[in-house]
């Protein structure tokens, strides 16, 4: 996460389940790579927790919410992870089953 050339995102589903990762780029040389790279969430939500990671603006889109994590500089309260709402169809719809 303090790589600054290897951008962690911190993607928040609308079902509440939080995922971080990063993009692995493409190594011709060990034909390796190319891939998304999920990171330990209860590793990462402890770093957050502890204040050791703050997150970005969001990227909101109907099924799931984007942060950039970065490392923090110097202490930062600890907060809660922000969830996306639930859109008004879907919450009708778990309201009517």
């Amino acid at each position: 996460m303090s790589n600054s050339r290897t951008p962690v995102f911190c993607t928040v589903h609308s079902s509440g389940r939080r995922r971080y990762g990063y993009w692995q780029p493409y190594d011709s040389v060990t034909n390796r790579g190319g891939c998304y790279v999920a990171l330990p969430t209860p590793v990462c939500d402890r770093l957050y927790s502890q204040g050791r990671i703050t997150l970005g603006e969001p990227l909101v889109d109907p099924a799931k919410t984007t942060y950039r994590v970065w490392p923090a500089h110097g202490p930062v309260a600890p907060v809660r992870i922000p969830v996306a709402p639930l859109p008004a169809m879907a919450v009708a719809q778990v309201l009517a089953a």
